[in-house]
């Protein structure tokens, strides 16, 4: 995560922290499903408007992380270096994220995640909408007005790549598998 460099920003932050860690702790404590917003914000101490300033609903407290993750997607593709080829650097970045989602003590968070319909159904629609990104940044990239279907395919197989290592029993392995397909496909359908 990019740090604030205002005090006004650093202290949204900072707010924005706390907020997100009352809301995991209480999670984890009680169930998702068993705590409120109302909850939350007693725990983290702030009027339940100051949290929707910040989270714009009870399955983003889970995934706050949410923009960080696909800043850095559109990061690995405008940022790299000038003879850098793009899969190696998405592959680079997926792994990065798929070492933070199963650090130790993250498996109790997956475990919440998995039990919960809404939560399942917040994480396939934030994929979605980094796919979109990254298919928009593959494309700017490219120099082409818009994503073609080859830049959305490649950017949806990249974040299955990043969802099939987190859940896989040697993360490392899997998304290298997975990348050596997304290296091929993007080889054969990759705009000239």
């Amino acid at each position: 995560m990019t740090v604030p460099t205002g005090r006004r920003e650093r202290k949204k932050a900072a707010t924005r922290q706390k907020i997100a860690d009352a809301a995991l702790r209480l999670f984890l404590e009680r169930g998702y499903d068993a705590v409120g917003i109302r909850d939350v914000a007693a725990e983290a101490d702030v009027a339940v408007t100051t949290l929707f300033s910040h989270f714009a609903s009870k399955e983003a407290l889970v995934f706050e992380q949410d923009d960080d993750f696909r800043e850095r997607l559109v990061r690995a593709v405008a940022d790299r270096g000038p003879r850098e080829p793009l899969m190696p650097a998405l592959r680079r970045e997926v792994h990065a994220m798929v070492r933070h989602c199963s650090a130790e003590g993250a498996a109790p968070i997956w475990r919440m995640i998995d039990a919960s319909p809404a939560l399942r159904t917040y994480e396939q629609s934030m994929r979605l909408r980094h796919a979109d990104a990254l298919a928009t940044a593959i494309a700017a990239e490219l120099a082409l007005p818009e994503p073609t279907t080859a830049c959305r395919t490649i950017a949806r197989f990249v974040l299955d790549a990043y969802a099939l290592g987190r859940e896989a029993a040697e993360p490392e392995a899997a998304v290298d598998e997975v990348f050596r397909m997304v290296e091929a496909a993007w080889e054969v359908a990759r705009p000239r």
